[in-house]
């Protein structure tokens, strides 16, 4: 097999950031600098990529924490034109309204904003169930348009 075969065969993920956070205020911050920091130095924009793991970290660490047990922020830049974000908790049991569920805060209520925020920012989301005990809330950016 010659090695341009075998490039092809790859997945075409150019660039890959996980890290493990304390699901505490400040992990749900340091997971949003991670992110400007890294998006940064791959030359990507990170605005709207920090609103939202700014908004699925913090959804982690209010409704996904599970005492001793951190959450993972994923970061993934395909073929130069996709970002994708993943916020793991180990709270499977605790699965957030998806896209497009019609769900939304009562007017007078101080929380419940966060997933609306990330419908307005991405692409694309959505919530993988599994494997037990974990559930990961991702998000995609279309970076080429």
């Amino acid at each position: 097999m010659n090695q341009e075969t075998v490039l092809t065969q790859q997945p075409s993920i150019e660039r890959a950031f996980t890290v493990l956070l304390s699901p505490t205020r400040r992990g749900a911050r340091l997971a949003r600098l991670l992110t400007v920091a890294h998006l940064g130095a791959w030359g990507l924009p990170a605005e709207s990529a920090a609103h939202i793991v700014a908004e699925l970290a913090t959804n982690a660490v209010v409704h996904g924490r599970v005492r001793g047990r951190d959450f993972q922020l994923g970061l993934a830049v395909s073929g130069g034109v996709l970002l994708r974000i993943e916020v793991t908790d180990t709270r499977g049991d605790r699965l957030p309204p998806g896209p497009g569920s019609g769900e939304a805060p009562l007017a007078d209520e101080e929380t419940g904003r966060g997933l609306l925020i990330v419908d307005a920012l991405a692409d694309r989301w959505g919530v993988a169930a599994g494997p037990v005990p974990r559930k990961t809330v991702w998000a995609e950016l279309d970076l080429a348009d």
